[in-house]
């Protein structure tokens, strides 16, 4: 005797599908939160990275290597040539939104992020963010843990990044603290 075969009815189609649904709706905001707080913290270690060379050039010559033209950091400007491959074999141009770092050494830092009274040696590397626009945050030296920020939406990833001489001022709370 022959069995028919039977396929899928439509109930149980529309279940599985329905079922993926909601996966997708649980699952695929939490990656994208997850992917953001990688490239974010991938950036602020390339900050880190540049912000350590620019130091050990400071402590072998005094002073901070002239900034990049346009204050984006580009491998064809003399800035580039001052650090790499000497005190850092590799340096990254740009964070993980595509989007070259902004440096301003010595003097040139002030007036940046409301930085007073720059000195030689000084040096501010910057992300402006997932949407690489100015943030508008200003430091404060008299209350620096305002810099600091929680990120709970994804808002806060277009929140600058900001390493003043090697510190950071304008960070995450929960990544600034453990990599400072």
């Amino acid at each position: 005797m022959l069995k028919k075969m039977r396929g899928f009815t439509l109930i149980e189609l529309l279940i599985v599908v329905a079922i993926i649904g909601i996966l997708a709706v649980l699952l695929v905001p939490n990656a994208i939160t997850a992917i953001q707080k990688a490239k974010q913290k991938s950036t602020m270690k390339s900050i880190t990275t540049i912000a350590t060379a620019v130091a050990d050039y400071i402590t072998d010559n005094g002073e901070a290597p002239a900034e990049p033209s346009g204050n984006d950091l580009d491998a064809a400007d003399p800035f580039y040539d001052c650090l790499a491959p000497f005190y850092v074999r590799v340096i990254p141009e740009n964070d993980e939104w595509g989007e070259p770092f902004k440096i301003w050494t010595n003097t040139n830092v002030d007036g940046n992020y409301g930085i007073a009274d720059g000195l030689s040696g000084d040096f501010l590397i910057t992300s402006w963010g997932r949407n690489s626009e100015l943030e508008g945050f200003n430091f404060d030296p008299d209350n620096p843990e305002q810099g600091y920020f929680a990120v709970n939406s994804m808002d806060d990833f277009t929140n600058d990044l900001v390493s003043y001489s090697g510190s950071w001022i304008r960070a995450p709370r929960a990544l600034a603290t453990a990599g400072s």
